[in-house]
């Protein structure tokens, strides 16, 4: 394991963006929701993931400095193209259009198709509640082979799927968020444990017969590869598959069906319901209110096998706090890193600079 600094990955992702050809804004939110995902204890949606978008770039699945259009104008509903762009360029423009209609008109609804890889998807629910407005996010993952099984299924028929809930709270912070997977487990913790050589938990993965295992390179290893499972059985399957027809299909996007092309992309599209508290309520009062049921469901007693009652949003806290001053990369994606920066045509010096242990 490698200890590496905030400030100095966001450097290192920007460099790398830069020599991909991005400009400096676009390498600038690249780098800030990458290294953000770190900060905030979600390592899958980290700088883990830079290899993968010099790949993408590489074979012209990932296109630099593309914008969002808008394809679809309905004034209180908006449909955005991504252009198979950065995610995090597409994902903030998305909200920046969202939160402008929903002050205008109290809500909107604004789909985001066609996007390349959004990543964490609480970073945009952050961004509305840092503007007070509560918001709800429905993404499917497209353009390449499915990876999670349905509930009573033996192989992949959807993504990860991840849905997105926030309230704002004081101080431009939300309130309570969740943000989750309807998988049992994101990919990219698999990844992380197949990088580490750790085993995944018990229930989270099959393998490419339909058996239960804990070894993430059945993910990766076997012909056809394993599948993920759903978060709740059936609770999970069915989220995931309204995440397919709202996040997708209802905008115009694709869903994981397979008339629709596997290429290897790494596609998005999102659904997302933004709110102004202001136009529903007196912000006071609902912050109020919020805060007191908060309370009162915090102070539940610990039940036996458990260290605390943790409110949604609340491991993401710690993790920033516990990570401020560095955190740790696995030998394996340090050296993802290293090949995916010289790839990028990134000289020796800066890849030094932004990858020696500190």
């Amino acid at each position: 394991m490698t200890s590496l600094h905030p400030e100095q990955l966001h450097r290192f992702v920007k460099e790398v963006c830069g020599a991909l050809g991005s400009s400096d804004t676009e390498a600038a939110l690249v780098a800030d929701q990458l290294v953000g995902a770190n900060l905030a204890g979600h390592d899958s949606h980290g700088v883990g993931m830079l290899p993968t978008y010099v790949q993408l770039v590489g074979a012209g699945l990932l296109i630099v400095n593309e914008h969002a259009t808008v394809v679809r104008d309905g004034g209180s509903v908006t449909i955005l193209d991504g252009n198979a762009g950065f995610g995090q360029v597409m994902g903030k423009e998305a909200m920046d259009l969202a939160l402008e209609r929903a002050s205008e008109n109290g809500a909107a609804v604004v789909g985001l198709r066609n996007s390349s890889h959004i990543g964490r998807i609480g970073h945009w629910a952050e961004q509305c509640a840092a503007e007070g407005f509560a918001s709800i996010h429905l993404v499917n993952v497209a353009g390449h082979a499915p990876y999670v099984a349905p509930h009573g299924g033996g192989d992949g028929r959807f993504a990860t799927n991840p849905i997105c809930i926030a309230l704002p709270g004081r101080g431009g912070k939300p309130a309570a968020m969740v943000d989750m997977a309807t998988s049992q487990i994101a990919l990219g913790k698999v990844r992380v444990a197949y990088n580490s050589g750790y085993e995944v938990p018990e229930g989270t993965l099959i393998d490419a017969e339909g058996h239960p295992t804990t070894d993430p390179a059945k993910m990766y290893t076997s012909p056809r590869g394993g599948s993920l499972t759903t978060a709740g059985g059936h609770k999970g399957s069915g989220l995931a598959i309204m995440c397919e027809l709202l996040g997708a299909a209802l905008i115009g996007g694709e869903t994981v069906q397979p008339g629709n092309k596997w290429n290897g992309r790494a596609i998005n599209n999102m659904l997302s319901i933004v709110i102004d508290v202001e136009a529903a309520h007196d912000r006071g009062a609902v912050l109020d209110e919020a805060e007191a049921y908060l309370n009162f469901v915090s102070s539940s007693p610990v039940r036996e096998g458990s260290d605390a009652v943790l409110m949604p949003g609340q491991p993401e806290q710690m993790a920033r706090a516990a990570r401020a001053g560095g955190f740790e990369v696995d030998d394996t994606t340090h050296a993802q890193l290293r090949a995916c920066a010289e790839k990028a045509g990134l000289d020796a010096a800066a890849i030094d600079a932004g990858l020696t242990r500190v």
